[in-house]
Parts: structure tokens; C-alpha cells; sequence
């Protein structure tokens, strides 16, 4: 086990023309779990790479154990990597894939045959060291790969969003094995995804990386606990990306700031309350009103509501969830109940916005602060 140290982290290609990342400073525990996520393009997967030593870091310090390791190449960071590819040799044993890196290292062969047995026993793998990849499922080859680093016995497991490649059942059978994996080994594991259920069910702490903007200072846009990034975003970049369906995002300005609530004028003309502390904002400043589709009151009687109409449904059992079209935004405001079978497409809705669940976002997308935040979002 270690702690990880990332003290202003940046890459650049085409001698520094074009930056993937910038001024990236991160502090990961010792036996931490944390996940890395963004949209494509964001660099997550290159600082994954930077940290096992794939890649070059343009500058800024990293550390693994209190040692810097910038220069160290791969197989003396002492770090476990899981790709999104199996690489299995096909025509090596299950046991033989994960023995081959220890035969590299010469490692004596009572030492090879204990380490293989621990992570067989570990993964569940006793019965099938015989077989080749060929005669294994998707799932059982993932955990060969992840069996082929716990042998090294690493010091930090990488993890570059190894579960793409599964069918949806598979993909959560190996959440919840990975995770009973980071609980019995404690090993501190970094783990990119795209996919945020991953991330948010894994993660102790998950870090959201943005596409490098042209004039910005840093691409890191959050860190934090999963129910934090949740619940209180610190931007619009955040608040869009976590959670799903995303959060919906109205057009507006303030009509009446104040320190506990907010009256808020969409751009159709609607007046609606928010209990965001806008105090230090003025009337008439652009702002996005943010609420999230499981927040939102269908057809209500009470005030705070905007009127849309249905373009689509879908019904998914237990839940269902309605794509309206409104005015004041660019794509469709979705609403989630627990049953759509009385309402049609075409029709008109109203749609009530509880004021304690409404978020405020000033011109450049920075979150104001909730005043009046319900208990089960604290």
C-alpha cells in the first residue's frame, strides 16, 4: 500500500502546443480508492498512464510512498495495471498468464506457485488454472488480469476502465468482485471510467476532469466524495456530468438577489424561487437554474412550475422518465416518476420545481451556495 502525490501534474504533446493536462494536484491515501472520470478527451486515461510510466510528465512532481518517481521507469514503480484489454497470451494457461511477469523478474518458482495459488484463491480461479483464454468467459478473463497484477504484490493498482468491454450483468457482477477485491487487499487503486455508476458505487473520492479549455489554468474541475459531487457540484461541468439522466439547466436572470432566496426570471418570462444565497450577486445577472429530473414534481397544484409539452416517454417498469420540451432550454427537460401510463406524447404538463431543490450557477458556470439544503442531501 501507498499514498500517491500529484504536485502540479501537466502533459503536452507537439512541444507544449497542444496541453492534455495542466496544474493537476491530487493527494491519494494510503488503501484510498479513487476513480477518475470525465467525457472523452479529458486526459484521464494519460494520467493514469503518467503515474504507471506509459508516459511522460512534462512537469510537476510525482510520488508514490514519499519517493519521487517521475524518472522511474514501469517495472520499479512497483504499480499493478489493468487494461481495458484483457492481453492475455492465448496460448498460455490461465495460471502460465499470470505466472509470466514473476518468470521475467526471475522470481524463484515456490515463490511464482505461492503468489499464483493467493490469487487464484482471491478471484476465485482455483478450477479453471488449466484452461486457455479461449475457454473463458469475459468476466473470467478480466479477473485473470487483475489476478496477473495482484501476483506482483504492487503497491498502487491502476485500473484503465477495464470493465468496458463486458455486457451490462457482467459489468456489475465485476463491480461488486473489484470491490470485495479493494476490501480484503487495501491497496491504494486509482480506476478510470466513463462510466459514473462505476465510479459513484466504487470510489471513495472521485476526481472530475474536464477537456482542457484553451485559456485555462487547470482541467481538474472537482474532487470529492460521490454523494458530494452529487449533491453539491461546484459548477455547471460538474452538476451536467454527475448524475443521470443529467441535471436540467434553464436560462435566466435574477430578478430579486437576496442572502437565503433567490426570484429567479427565465427567459420566457416565468418567475420561479430558489433558496440559493445570491447576495453578492446583482438584479439582472445571467444565470442557469440547475434541478435534477428526480427532484422534479409532476403535475402539481403548488407554485414554482414550469409548463412544458411531452415529447417522449420512457417507461422502464418501476420508474419512467418524460422528455419535455420547453423554451427556455437547448435540449429536453426531463422529468422521473414512478408511472407515466395516463400521460401521452404531445400533451401538456406542468412540472413543479421545489425551490430547495433548485441550483443557481452564475455566467461562468460557478455553483452559489444552497441555504435551505434538505437533510438528505447533506
Amino acid at each position: 500500500m501507498a499514498e500517491v502525490k500529484l504536485v502540479n501534474i501537466a502533459k503536452s504533446y507537439d512541444q507544449g502546443l497542444t496541453w492534455i493536462l495542466k496544474d493537476i494536484n491530487l493527494n491519494i491515501g494510503d488503501g484510498e480508492f479513487i476513480a477518475f472520470i470525465g467525457p472523452s478527451g479529458c486526459g484521464k486515461s494519460t494520467l493514469l498512464r503518467m503515474i504507471c510510466g506509459l508516459e511522460d510528465i512534462t512537469s510537476g512532481e510525482l510520488s508514490i510512498d514519499g519517493e519521487k518517481v517521475n524518472d522511474w521507469p514501469p517495472n520499479e514503480r512497483r504499480v499493478g495495471m489493468v487494461f481495458q484489454s484483457y492481453a492475455l497470451y492465448p496460448h498460455m494457461s490461465v495460471a502460465e498468464n499470470m505466472a509470466f511477469g514473476l518468470k521475467l523478474a526471475k522470481a524463484k518458482k515456490n515463490v511464482v506457485d505461492e503468489r499464483v495459488d493467493e490469487a487464484a484463491r482471491i478471484l476465485q480461479l482455483q478450477a479453471l488454472l488449466e484452461r486457455k483464454p479461449k475457454a473463458l468467459s469475459g468476466g473470467q478473463r478480466q479477473r485473470v488480469a487483475i489476478g496477473r497484477s495482484i501476483v506482483q504484490h504492487p503497491r498502487v493498482f491502476l485500473f484503465d476502465e477495464p470493465l468496458s468491454n463486458l455486457d451490462v450483468a457482467l459489468r456489475v457482477q465485476m463491480r461488486q468482485e473489484i470491490s470485495r477485491l479493494h476490501r480484503r487487499l487495501k491497496t491504494t487503486s486509482i480506476y478510470v471510467t466513463h462510466d459514473q455508476v462505476e465510479a459513484m458505487t466504487l470510489a471513495d473520492q472521485i476526481v472530475v476532469l474536464s477537456p482542457l479549455a484553451q485559456d485555462a489554468a487547470t482541467n481538474l474541475e472537482q474532487v470529492g466524495k460521490p454523494l458530494e459531487l452529487y449533491h453539491h457540484p461546484a459548477n455547471l461541468f460538474v452538476a451536467g456530468f454527475i448524475g443521470s439522466p443529467k441535471m436540467n439547466c434553464f436560462d435566466g436572470v435574477i430578478e430579486q438577489a437576496g442572502a437565503d432566496e433567490t426570484q429567479v426570471r427565465l427567459t420566457t418570462g416565468e418567475t420561479l424561487k430558489a433558496f440559493v444565497d445570491t447576495g453578492k450577486a446583482d438584479p439582472g445577472s445571467r444565470i442557469v437554474l440547475g434541478i435534477r429530473p428526480e427532484h422534479t414534481l409532476a403535475e402539481t397544484d403548488n407554485g414554482n412550475a414550469v409548463e412544458g409539452k411531452i415529447e417522449a416517454l420512457e417507461r422502464l417498469g418501476a420508474e419512467s422518465f418524460i422528455y419535455m420540451s420547453h423554451d427556455t432550454i437547448r435540449e429536453h427537460f426531463i422529468v422521473r416518476v414512478e408511472d407515466s401510463h395516463r400521460r401521452e406524447e404531445g400533451s401538456k404538463i406542468r412540472v413543479e420545481l421545489p425551490p430547495e431543490h433548485c441550483y443557481l450557477f452564475d455566467a461562468d458556470g460557478m455553483a452559489f451556495r444552497r441555504t435551505r439544503v434538505p437533510e438528505i442531501d447533506q
